[in-house]
């Protein structure tokens, strides 16, 4: 049967969280057409459910460089930092492009924005909107100037099955209605695979199928055993179990209890830290949840966080609310340099779907949707640059990637792959009949070592001669430990991109 016919245009985005949103945007502001395919209705990715804020050095004596600082040592020795400075320089002007684009920051009473505190920074510097419904309010708005710019193509309600290749280059892509979809580069902005787990903070559909994208037509991945769990999830409570409460809810003043009442914890330590210690003290205790009091924290600054909170029976104005760590981010994803180009020509990723090294072994609170909104622009930029030839071959489609993943293979994520892991479990785990299981389950056995969100208990120690390596899987290979070192990005930085 012929292939169906195949709409062009001169870049097609993946996902319409903000990496893809923003990237999308930032392409069109250049003139270019594009094709943004978004498995759900925009305004409904995982970045909209994101309470945390945007992390950038906009207060008065605070810099780039302490931001820097700030990341480098919530990495625990693996941070590129390279890839790090980028963010930290840039984060400022993303954020004024996003007010202008009309975001509207929380300001206090003098029109300045109202900066928040969270783990791991040493300073405010976490703009947020709406409280914690940061997430919200920003995909609210890029979805309304993405479906007002008349050069954006946007096709709802599709998923990609599999990329289109040419000679080992991406030329686009095949959606499981069987449309094909031609352009010079793909960007993929489809989220993470927090989902994979069965107790997470992710909705359904983040169970990595932009990694399955990716590796299957023979992209490199980095970190997949380096997801960090969330500390305060809500757990126990109808309708809102795994529902996030900012950490930002912390940096206000909330503190963490456990069964006695006892505070056992820096509520402000990076998360890696404070989620471990959690564990710790519920495998203490026999207890299922910590006690998260947020009851001096004045509820006008979380609207969200109170209102979900209290439709599903708790007050937390008034009672205290259970928590436990919960899976929530990744570290790791498509290997990707400083303009988010992957191992493929043509093909870039960009958000918690792409690994520059940016986060190391633990991201800091609030850089990922820096992250997004940095690296989304400086992918489309590099993805226009991209010239295909006129007469190239028709490209041929990739083996499409597999579905979610069956609760059995979430629940055996959590078992052996959760907090802290061991060999046999990950051994076991290896054996999973979803292939993105049994990659991750491979890059956890690869690491013989305990750093940041990489927990295992067989190997507790951290081995210092392994700072600043990845764990690299190239397809059909087994995953090794490599040093990524700013030198190789050298070549690919000589052209500097301008802040907008």
């Amino acid at each position: 049967m012929a292939p169906a016919p195949a709409n062009k245009s001169d870049l097609i985005v993946v996902g319409a969280g903000a990496a893809g949103l923003y990237a999308a945007h930032c392409a069109a502001r250049e003139g270019a057409r594009v094709t943004l395919v978004s498995a759900r209705p925009l305004a409904e990715s995982a970045s909209y459910w994101a309470q945390g804020g945007i992390a950038a050095a906009l207060a008065e004596g605070d810099t780039p460089e302490r931001h820097l600082r700030d990341t480098l040592q919530a990495g625990r020795g693996t941070v590129r930092e390279s890839a790090a400075r980028v963010l930290c320089e840039d984060a400022p002007a993303r954020v004024r492009d996003l007010e202008a684009l009309g975001v509207r920051f929380d300001a206090d009473r003098h029109g300045q924005l109202a900066l928040g505190l969270e783990g791991g920074h040493s300073t405010r510097r976490v703009a947020h909107a709406g409280g914690s419904a940061t997430g919200r309010r920003v995909l609210r708005q890029l979805s309304a100037v993405v479906a007002g710019e008349p050069a954006i193509a946007v096709l709802e309600g599709r998923r990609a099955e599999s990329l289109l290749a040419d000679a080992g280059r991406c030329a686009g892509l095949v959606c499981e209605d069987g449309r094909r979809l031609l352009a010079p580069a793909v960007v993929l902005a489809t989220g993470g695979a927090a989902a994979m787990w069965s107790r997470t903070t992710n909705p359904p559909g983040s169970y990595g199928s932009g990694l399955l994208l990716a590796h299957a037509a023979g992209a490199v991945l980095a970190d997949l055993e380096m997801m960090q769990f969330h500390p305060t999830a809500v757990i126990g409570v109808p309708g809102r179990d795994g529902f996030l409460i900012s950490e930002a809810v912390r940096g206000e003043g909330a503190t963490l209890h456990d069964a006695s009442g006892e505070r056992f914890v820096d509520e402000l330590a990076p998360r890696d830290e404070v989620a471990r210690a959690i564990a710790l003290r519920l495998r203490e205790t026999g207890e299922r949840s910590v006690w998260l009091d947020m009851r001096a924290v004045d509820p006008g600054r979380f609207p969200n966080v109170v209102l979900a909170l209290r439709e599903a029976g708790l007050d937390p104005r008034a009672e205290l609310v259970p928590v436990a760590p919960a899976s929530h981010y990744g570290m790791g994803g498509v290997q990707a340099d400083l303009d988010g180009r992957s191992t493929v020509a043509g093909l870039y990723a960009v958000g918690e779907c792409a690994c520059t090294g940016l986060h190391g072994a633990n991201r800091l609170a609030s850089n990922s949707l820096s992250e997004c909104f940095v690296f989304g622009r400086r992918a489309a930029l590099a993805a226009l640059r991209e010239r295909a030839d006129q007469d190239r071959p028709e490209p041929q489609p990739g083996a499409p990637v597999s579905g979610p993943p069956s609760w059995a293979t979430r629940a055996a994520m959590w078992a052996r792959a959760g907090l802290e892991r061991d060999e046999q479990g990950l051994r076991e785990l290896g054996g999973d009949p979803h292939p993105l299981a049994r990659l991750i389950a491979a890059s956890a056995l690869a690491r013989r070592e305990s750093r940041g969100a990489h927990r295992r208990s067989d190997r507790p120690e951290t081995d210092r001669a392994l700072d600043g390596h990845h764990t690299v899987l190239r397809p059909g290979r087994e995953p090794v430990p490599e040093p990524w070192t700013d030198a190789l990005e050298a070549d690919r930085t000589a052209t500097a991109q301008p802040a907008a």
